[in-house]
């Protein structure tokens, strides 16, 4: 009971802070993670009253399920931007700045933690510098996709958004896989280059193979029937079917062979969108279904966010050197990608902008950091540190780049006058 009652507790506060942000013109995703705060272990959960808020992060915890399911409908709903006839036209400027603008970020944030280590060689090790650069890599397609669909963003720079911040993930992969093998080499004096290399290539490799199949066999499954109704309701069982599918992970001989469950997700949604002819009705119905669940997925992502870290002034330094570098490193090499590939130049001024947003991918990095030993401990408090502050922001800067850039329109007068008109309408008949 207790359980239930914390989710829609979580629900109805994202709900509410909307409507408290609202004067303010944020996004809802700043509204949702700050009721998460609020509910959260910091704030109301002190209390420790059962199912009003969430009283520890053990609690918040329990819920994950929920945010692996939202994760899975977010990559499967970005993964529906990759049609053929669209990436004809983007996708080969996609793929240069994907790649250049990942890699831009490690750099600058491996330059600037360097200098850092050469000043305080006792506060941050050279392992640490060069996993905290791998990480900067990864970008947060949910927040990112949340701006986008809720102000109803539309236009050149959106159209070349969004496939770039699915193949972050894949850059993210391979760039982590292999600096954190140098880390854990540089740790325990020996490199294994079956994890640095090997693995890496497997897990993408597979995830793709994965999602292309269940995607086919999704296809196939929707012609048996005929109402739209059925069929949304297999494409939601089968998004779920991918999630628990993408969990699975076992070893063959040295190698580990595992999945990336945005990337699984990320290529059934593809798929899916170019083979079968109703796909977008049928992701439209879908987006409506989950609108909710993303709701309860950013309130959650809300509360687990460590508050702890403030209190170490070293983090916060080093949090905030790492949050500085990796926004310029997004920005500029985003703007030299761009250029070189002769983006308008509306894409390149404002592109780098909507990449500074950073969550789940960056998480389940420094988690697999903590194999460090004491030094993980540093790299998991200045990435919660960093995704804190990259949460609450990264969002009204997405909305902003959108607006500037002019994918995000103005509600016109004709629009506003129709809303005013459907008030009055009401009002007089409650009159009545």
């Amino acid at each position: 009971m207790s359980t239930l009652l914390s989710v829609s507790i979580a629900l109805l506060a994202g709900l509410l802070m909307t409507r408290v942000f609202k004067p303010l013109k944020l996004p809802s995703v700043t509204a949702y993670l700050i009721a998460g705060v609020l509910i959260g272990p910091y704030c109301i959960g002190m209390l420790h009253i059962d199912g009003f808020g969430f009283t520890s992060h053990e609690t918040v915890s329990k819920l994950s399920l929920i945010s692996e399911v939202a994760l899975g409908f977010i990559a499967f709903s970005i993964g529906s931007e990759f049609r053929l006839e669209d990436l004809k036209q983007t996708g080969k400027q996609a793929f240069v700045i994907g790649i250049f603008q990942a890699l831009a970020a490690t750099l600058f944030v491996d330059l600037a933690l360097l200098g850092v280590h050469i000043l305080m060689p006792e506060k941050l090790s050279v392992s640490q510098v060069i996993t905290l650069g791998a990480i900067a890599t990864a970008t947060a397609p949910a927040a990112t996709l949340m701006v986008v669909r809720q102000y109803k963003a539309k236009g050149s720079l959106t159209d070349l958004l969004l496939p770039i911040v699915a193949l972050d993930d894949a850059v993210g992969l391979i760039v982590f896989a292999v600096s954190f093998g140098i880390a854990k080499a540089l740790v325990v004096g020996h490199a294994d280059m079956i994890s640095i290399l090997v693995n890496p290539f497997i897990e993408i490799v597979c995830s793709l193979a994965l999602g292309a199949i269940l995607g086919w066999v999704l296809t196939q499954l929707e012609k048996l029937f005929n109402s739209n109704t059925n069929r949304l309701n297999l494409t939601i069982a089968f998004v779920f079917i991918t999630v628990s599918l993408s969990m699975l992970e076992f070893h063959i001989g040295p190698f580990h062979i595992g999945f990336s469950s945005l990337l699984v997700c990320m290529m059934l949604g593809t798929i899916f969108c170019n083979i079968c002819p109703l796909s977008h009705d049928l992701m439209g119905a879908a987006d409506k279904w989950t609108s909710p669940l993303f709701a309860l997925f950013f309130v959650i992502s809300g509360a687990e966010l460590e508050l702890g870290v403030f209190a170490d002034i070293a983090i916060v330094g080093i949090g905030v050197v790492y949050i500085i570098f990796r926004c310029l490193g997004k920005y500029f090499g985003t703007l030299t990608s761009a250029k070189a590939v002769k983006c308008a130049p509306n894409i390149c001024k404002y592109l780098g902008i909507t990449l500074f947003p950073q969550a789940g991918v960056a998480l389940g990095m420094c988690a697999l950091a903590m194999e460090l030993g004491e030094q993980g401990n540093l790299i998991r408090n200045i990435t919660l540190f960093a995704v804190l502050i990259y949460e609450l922001f990264g969002p009204l800067f997405t909305r902003m780049a959108l607006q500037a850039a002019g994918d995000i329109k103005p509600i016109s007068d004709e629009v506003k006058q129709r809303r005013q008109t459907k008030l009055e309408d009401a009002k007089k008949q409650k009159e009545q």
